[in-house]
């Protein structure tokens, strides 16, 4: 099983920039599989929508929130080995040609160890601060797919679509691998499940801890529901990958986060999930041992 972290991007950690290349250097000589960001702008000081869904609260971590394109290409010129993943960009934020730029360029930086996870968010304050219908964030999502698609694996590009047009242009700077890096969606409800059958490569969950992780009911059902709908499309099921998140609060502890790991592998068949070290880590040392325990506990250091 491979095992990833987050990068030191959010709260007190996203605070000691010029440690992230540390993390992750140090981060891919423990034996970490993969490193990763998520994508906050703001926290409202009075949210309408709480993070999950709960009520009007915001994790305060948040409120300090490093660009996770930087982050990636931090890490990507100081790292060998360890793949780079995004978990999750808001797409709909970002016009999808230049995300497709910098997507490329990441990739190209890492030698071809980019994992695209996209997602569209929850907050509507984030929306209204990037200027963009939160109302419109699956149709914009859905055709930044189509523009991916295209930016990344023709020459020329072109694009005619309801929210954005690309004439015939050349385009030469690709992604590495062939025909353009894994593309990862978020989503828990029926429309976001099915963007996964019949868009991407594979689905990104999460586990919270502790308390109440069910890797049958959280992991292994939603991807067998996702992999039957990919083969009504025509789709070859068995290509489709998940990727688990891990996402502890500040209880939790190293042996519930290497017991989820462990059942996530045994009853969900999870090959590979990466630890978000947010709310458990003071700062980038702690991180650090945090992730070197991790592993120890699951002796794949």
């Amino acid at each position: 099983m491979r095992i990833g972290f987050t990068l030191p991007q959010f709260g007190a950690q996203a605070l000691q920039t010029t440690d992230v290349t540390r993390f992750a250097r140090e981060a891919e000589a423990l034996g970490a599989a993969s490193l990763w960001v998520g994508d906050r702008l703001l926290t409202a000081v009075s949210p309408s929508v709480g993070y999950g869904g709960s009520g009007d609260t915001v994790p305060e971590e948040f409120r300090t929130a490093a660009d996770p394109f930087v982050w990636l290409a931090a890490a990507a010129a100081v790292t060998d080995r360890v793949l780079l993943g995004s978990n999750v960009l808001n797409a709909p934020w970002y016009p999808p040609a230049l995300l497709a730029r910098q997507l490329a360029s990441i990739d190209r930086l890492s030698g071809g160890r980019l994992l695209v996870g996209l997602g569209t968010g929850w907050s509507p304050e984030e929306y209204q601060a990037a200027g963009v219908p939160m109302n419109e964030r699956g149709a914009r999502l859905d055709e930044c797919l189509d523009i991916l698609e295209a930016w990344w694996t023709r020459d020329p590009v072109e694009h005619k679509g309801s929210r954005w047009t690309i004439p015939p242009s050349h385009v030469q700077l690709k992604p590495v691998g062939s025909p353009r890096p894994p593309v990862y969606l978020a989503g828990f409800a029926p429309r976001a499940v099915q963007r996964v059958a019949l868009r991407a490569d594979g689905w990104l969950p999460v586990a919270a801890l502790p308390g109440g992780f069910d890797p049958a009911a959280s992991v292994a059902e939603p991807m067998a529901r996702i992999r039957a709908e990919a083969r009504r499309a025509g789709r070859a099921p068995e290509e489709l990958d998940v990727i688990l998140r891990v996402n502890p609060s500040s209880q939790a502890t190293v042996d519930d986060i290497a017991d989820a790991l462990k059942r996530a592998h045994g009853e969900a068949g999870v090959e590979h999930a990466f630890v978000d070290l947010m709310y458990l880590a003071r700062d980038v040392d702690h991180a650090l041992q945090v992730g070197a325990q991790v592993l120890e506990a699951l002796g794949t250091r």
